[in-house]
């Protein structure tokens, strides 16, 4: 996979501002279990950040080029103790288009009063809406 170019890394990062970490690496550091559900929060989100509980800067740094090895993630910022993977989800084949479905003669909408049961075919019909009913010489 091509590094990320500069305008990419600007638009992940802006994506990224309004998320919430979704991995925690704790006190035992990196281990397989965190390895694997980092793999696991990218297969389904594309984008996520990190949250490293300890370590100084270096550990954060070896941390985020161990998990970017070992997930084929790419890294898009380390700011304070966040880490922002980005790894592309595989193209997934589109699914067999439905049968189209045969047409009716009548087109789509509402169905005729008389086929909604409400009115019978020798009732009057209404008067159009929004227009006032005409008052009765007296």
């Amino acid at each position: 996979m091509p590094p990320l170019s500069p305008s990419r890394r600007s638009e992940l990062r802006a994506r990224a501002h309004a998320l919430r970490p979704v991995v925690l690496i704790g006190d035992k550091g990196l281990t397989d279990a965190v390895v694997s559900e980092v793999d696991r929060a990218l297969a389904a989100h594309e984008l996520i950040k990190v949250r490293a509980t300890s370590g100084d800067r270096e550990q954060r740094a070896q941390w985020m080029a161990a998990l970017c090895e070992r997930t084929g993630a790419e890294p898009v910022q380390e700011i304070g103790r966040m880490l922002v993977l980005w790894r592309e989800a595989p193209a997934e084949e589109a699914p067999p288009a439905p049968a189209p479905k045969a047409r009716s003669r009548r087109p789509a909408g509402k169905p005729s009063p008389a086929a909604r049961g409400t009115r019978s075919p020798k009732e009057p019909a209404r008067p159009p809406r929004g227009k006032p009913f005409a008052k009765p010489p007296r």
